[in-house]
Order: structure tokens, then C-alpha cells, then sequence
């Protein structure tokens, strides 16, 4: 099924000269609209809608990709819409980092000359061999012996003959630091199997990685300094001259309540703790955002079924579009839009249920809208770009 059966996608914000992007697929059209108050007064939607800001989603993309120091992986997971890939691809964005087959067979069916990284540290069988064998897929990350065994088998060229071109990333486990949420409680190996993986990886593999997460929404770029810092001491144990260092993704963006350094201040900590490295010349470095980059790009449309008190019974939620929000707490900018009637100017905090009849399907916030919310009312809620969509 079209995703955009479920949820309607406009743009907002658009120039209206802008025709021809610089892309491998013809360009997706989408009704287009001046602003986001402008698409809810003309389409008026009983549903969950999402506008894209295009321009904004290319601005994010150009300035990473132009400012990292290396080489820049747009997390395909945090929003797949063919829309969002293919103004990433406008951005100035030509590597993938990809965690299953479909997005994949997605990303390779619009993008064929995109080098697209398997960076899910443990994958079916089925899923390895179609991505090496009928997706051109080269890149891999593990994270344990029986991973790497797994990958060898099912690229062979024929019964015991390894591939010869494989690239192997070690995925390295990495301590909560200053992130929001932790990733590395399910994928990584401690650094002594990690040493002993890239050992491996090496005899076997045209090119070895290493890699790491310093978890989702990182909020101090020292984190990445300590994380170099123990990658460093993995490189030295495991006497492997690398050609990749991937420092993964958790670059943040600015919530309510939650403003960030800058992202050249992590950048700045990136580029110092690798020169400490003292890596080979020819040794790549990597990142994976998807949050930093594509956060900005979104605006979910809902609208008010009822309202009991401070509570705002909105037609999506938890487990729909807002499930960062159901489960870790996230909170995101709010505007009331009320087309031809009087919108109140004071605010008062309120809290979204979603449309399921569970009780967890709960947003707290507190959101800050104005006092005489009701129903029928839309709710712009910002900043949407990421996860919302592929939840």
C-alpha cells in the first residue's frame, strides 16, 4: 500500500520556480502551498497531514554534507519517504545508511549510483544476499564473530570462495554519555571481541571499519571525544590499519526545553579526536545523521476531536506519528490554527491523547497552546521530520 494512502503529504514553503532538482528519478509533485495555515485552510484534512518543507530539509542536508569532516550517510531509517530521499539526494547527499532490505531495494531503485552501507549489525541471511548479490551492497557492520561467519557464507562467490570485495565494520559499543537515548544497549561489542573482530575482519575483508553510536540526541560533543578516544584504544589493540571510521549518528537538533551546541562545536570535537588518531591518510571518516538532518523538514497537521479539561483528543498519536512522544516524553513546538474564527493569545499547558482507546496513547507534553482550544481546531505540531513518518 502507497503510504500516502494513510497520511496525505504536501509542501509548504516552496518557490515556485523550483522545477528541476538534481536527481537520478523524475521529480515527485506534490500539491504545493505557501504555508502550512494555507494547506489546512484550503484542504481542511479530517486526517493526520504531513507537510514537507522542502527547502528546509535541502538547507540541513547541504550545510552536513558541506561542513562534516568526511563523508556524509543519511540514515535511511529515520524518514524512507521517496519525497524526503529525493530532496536529501537534491541536498548534495550520495551515500545511504541503510538497516534493512526495503529500504535497500528503495534507495537502489532511486538512486543507482548511491553507495548504500548495511549498518545493521545483525541481518537474515536472505537479507545479506540480496543486498550484495542484486543490490550491489558491499558495505556491512557487525558486531560478533557468528555476524561475520554469516556474511562470508552468503556473498561466497561460489562454495568456499570469499568475496573479494567486502567492506566489514566493526560496530563498537559505546557508554549512554550525554544522549537521550541509548544505543548501544542492544548492538555493539565491548572493545577487547571489538580488537579481535577487526583482527578477523582484516584476513578476510578488502576493507575493514570500525564504527560506533554515541546514542540519539547527543547533547554534548565531548561525548564523541571520549567515544574517539576509546575507538582509538580498540585501533591499537587490534594493529589493524583502518579505511573507515564511522562516528555514526546522534547529532541533535533543538526541541522546547532543549537547545544544543552548535553542530560546528561537534564537528570541531570529530575533527580533533580523529587528528589524535593519527589514522592512515587513506582511512575514510563517516557519519550517519538522520535526526539533524531531517527533523526540520516536517509539520504534522492534527485536529481536535474533544477536548476534557486540559486534555486534547487529537486523531493521531502514540502509536502512530507521535510515538517519541508517548514513550520517551519528547515535546515539540505547537501552533493552533483556526482559519476564520478569533484564535485566544494567552497559553496554557495541555496534553494529547491519541485516537486508540489504550491509555498509554498519551503525549504529556506539556504543550502550550491557547486556552480556548475546542474542537475542530488544528494543531501545527513542528518539527517532524524524523522517525514520525517511518512510526
Amino acid at each position: 500500500m502507497d503510504y500516502n494512502e494513510l497520511m496525505p503529504l504536501a509542501q509548504t514553503n516552496a518557490s515556485a520556480t523550483e522545477t528541476n532538482l538534481l536527481i537520478e528519478t523524475p521529480e515527485i509533485r506534490l500539491p504545493r502551498y505557501a504555508s502550512v495555515e494555507d494547506a489546512v485552510k484550503s484542504l481542511r484534512p479530517a486526517q493526520p497531514l504531513r507537510c514537507m518543507h522542502p527547502e528546509k530539509l535541502r538547507a540541513t542536508v547541504s550545510e552536513f554534507v558541506t561542513k562534516f569532516p568526511g563523508q556524509t550517510f543519511y540514515a535511511v531509517k529515520v524518514n524512507s519517504d521517496p519525497y524526503v530521499l529525493q530532496t536529501v539526494w537534491a541536498g548534495g547527499c550520495r551515500n545511504f545508511d541503510v538497516a534493512s532490505l526495503n529500504e535497500i531495494k528503495l534507495t537502489r531503485g532511486m538512486f543507482p549510483t548511491a553507495r548504500l552501507a548495511f549498518m545493521h549489525p545483525i541481518k537474515s541471511r536472505e537479507a545479506i544476499r540480496a543486498a550484495y548479490a542484486e543490490y550491489g551492497v558491499r558495505d556491512f557492520a557487525v558486531d560478533t564473530f557468528e555476524e561475520l561467519h554469516k556474511i562470508l557464507e552468503e556473498t561466497q562467490l561460489s562454495k568456499g570462495i570469499v568475496a573479494a570485495d567486502l567492506a566489514i565494520h566493526v560496530r563498537l559499543a559505546m557508554p549512554k554519555g550525554s544522549a537521550s537515548h541509548d544505543l548501544s544497549g542492544k548492538f555493539g561489542a565491548a572493545p577487547e571481541a571489538a580488537a579481535k573482530l577487526l583482527k578477523d575482519a582484516a584476513q578476510v575483508a578488502a576493507k575493514v571499519g570500525l564504527c560506533f553510536h554515541v546514542g540519539s540526541q547527543c547533547m554534548d560533543p565531548v561525548s564523541y571525544t571520549e567515544a574517539l578516544d576509546r575507538a582509538g584504544e580498540v585501533i591499537k589493540a587490534s594493529g589493524v590499519q583502518l579505511d573507515v571510521l564511522d562516528v555514526g549518528g546522534g547529532f541533535p537538533v533543538s526541541y522546547p526545553d532543549c537547545v544544543p551546541p552548535s553542530q560546528e562545536a561537534y564537528f570541531t570535537a570529530i575533527s580533533a579526536g580523529v587528528k589524535k588518531l593519527k589514522l592512515p591518510k587513506s582511512c575514510q571518516v563517516w557519519a550517519e545523521p538522520g535526526r539533524a538532518l531531517a527533523t526540520p523538514a516536517e509539520t504534522l497537521i492534527v485536529r481536535v476531536e474533544l477536548r476534557k479539561g486540559n486534555a486534547l483528543y487529537i486523531n493521531d498519536g502514540g502509536y502512530g506519528s507521535l510515538l517519541d512522544g508517548m514513550m520517551l516524553g519528547q515535546r515539540w513546538p505547537v501552533q493552533q490554527i483556526r482559519p476564520r474564527r478569533r484564535v485566544e493569545k494567552k497559553l496554557i499547558p495541555f496534553t494529547f491523547y491519541g485516537p486508540t482507546c489504550d491509555s498509554l496513547d498519551k503525549m504529556a507534553g506539556p504543550f502550550m497552546l491557547p486556552e480556548d482550544m475546542r474542537e475542530g481546531d488544528w494543531i501545527a505540531i513542528g518539527m517532524q521530520g524524523a522517525y514520525c513518518a517511518s512510526m
